[in-house]
């Protein structure tokens, strides 16, 4: 636009001058025809080298700013027109087929942009894009879900370190590049990846979450099975044939008139028993039967063992049951009942000999959700993470099972659960959330 000023003043100042030059001789009456056709040719002159000058410069250049503007506001639509110069005309080609490349390009990286958006909305797997500041600025619901949000909006501009999930902890302490699987005081086992990718030369991070609760679950269930009926059967056989010498022995006459040998016999017999019962309480733990879930009240089955409950509890601990109304859920009381049990029996270990001791049964809301919480030792995070795993046990000589079977039976209900120990400490929580 400058250079078409300037152009419009100059032209202005040459017919002014050519004015000025030729009008004095026109108005002479001795006017000489000579000198004014001479006058008038020069006159000419400089207004066709004007007008040249336009063709050759101003409209080229005016043709390469009104591109930049084009560009400057990415309109890749607009095209411009050739303004009969060749050296120009081949800029404006030049320039119109690299604005059709553009605008081909902008249309392929929306539309792959709008295809990797769809792909990351119903991937079943967790995903969250960040920025260069460690800024979650994308994900989608099933993260959402994962985090402890409602919607991805409420996540958006928060880093992972900031956000009060346990979730969120643990996949901020999974280093970059790497993947781990994670277990968060609960039955969910999880394989976090955190990926990074190159935007504009600066690093970004990508996180995928992927559920392997199923496959893990179903895994465990089947190598476990196997592995306990190989051994039940096995000592099974060898502790009937044990018992069968034993039972002869004892009754010869020589072991009765000797007290010190009829005690072994009977000590060898109590301990074979003994590992009976041992090996079929893991035997019982993989014939759990179906749920047969039928219409109850939780908070009526709650009231009805409670006193049981709290005969658990030594005078040391004390037990309060909440229940804020009628709370109607579809399960298998029988199966529920051993599921407080194991439940309340931990909660109570928990707590031991502390002084002060507090166990809290509060059920009720909608969705129903069932809550036992606790004042004891609480769970530590290196424990947090092979809670619900087979065999795995915090007590002395404790067989794992407890936790084990409890998640089975939750299983069968379709029951989300945790079991999770409050960041000061004060209360370890085991919550149960029923289906609706």
């Amino acid at each position: 636009m400058k250079s078409s000023w300037i152009f419009s003043v100059l032209a202005l100042a040459v017919l002014a001058v050519d004015f000025l030059w030729i009008v004095p001789l026109v108005g002479d009456s001795g006017i000489v025809w000579a000198d004014l056709w001479w006058r008038l040719l020069l006159a000419v002159a400089p207004i066709v080298l004007l007008i040249l000058l336009y063709g050759t410069m101003i409209k080229p250049v005016n043709a390469v700013v009104n591109g930049m503007d084009l560009l400057r506001g990415q309109d890749f639509s607009t095209r411009l027109a050739r303004v009969g110069q060749p050296d120009a005309d081949t800029l404006v080609g030049v320039f119109n087929s690299m604005m059709d490349r553009l605008k081909n390009e902008r249309l392929r990286n929306m539309e792959q942009s709008n295809l990797l958006r769809q792909i990351i909305d119903v991937s079943p797997m967790g995903v969250a894009i960040s920025d260069y500041d460690g800024n979650i600025v994308e994900m989608n619901g099933v993260m959402a879900s994962y985090l402890g949000f409602s919607r991805p909006a409420e996540a958006l501009c928060c880093r992972l370190e900031d956000i009060d999930s346990p979730l969120a902890v643990a996949v901020s302490r999974v280093k970059p590049g790497q993947a781990e699987i994670l277990r968060i005081g609960d039955a969910n086992v999880m394989r976090c990846s955190r990926l990074w990718f190159m935007d504009n030369g600066f690093r970004r991070s990508l996180i995928l979450i992927e559920e392997l609760t199923d496959e893990v679950i179903r895994a465990e269930r089947e190598a476990y099975g196997r592995v306990i009926r190989i051994i039940s059967h096995e000592v099974n056989n060898t502790l009937t044939g044990v018992g069968s010498i034993l039972s002869l022995i004892g009754v010869l006459p020589a072991v009765k008139s000797d007290g010190v040998m009829a005690e072994a016999v009977e000590s060898c017999q109590e301990r074979c028993q003994g590992l009976g019962r041992f090996i079929r309480s893991y035997a019982d733990v993989v014939k759990i039967p179906d749920a047969n879930l039928q219409p109850v009240d939780l908070a009526d089955s709650l009231r009805s063992i409670w006193p049981f409950l709290e005969g658990m509890a030594p005078d040391s601990v004390e037990m309060e049951l909440h229940c804020g109304g009628s709370a109607p859920v579809k399960a298998d009381t029988v199966l529920l009942e051993q599921v407080m049990v194991n439940v309340v029996k931990n909660a109570v270990e928990s707590i031991g000999d502390r002084a002060g001791g507090k166990v809290t049964v509060s059920v009720g809301g909608s969705p129903v959700r069932l809550e036992v919480a606790d004042n004891g030792g609480g769970v530590s995070q290196e424990a947090s993470r092979h809670l619900f795993t087979p065999f795995f046990s915090t007590k002395p000589g404790g067989r794992g099972l407890g936790l084990m079977f409890v998640a089975d039976i939750l299983d069968k209900h379709g029951c989300t659960f945790s079991l999770r120990t409050d960041p000061d400490g004060s209360q370890t929580r085991f919550v149960v959330q029923f289906p609706r």
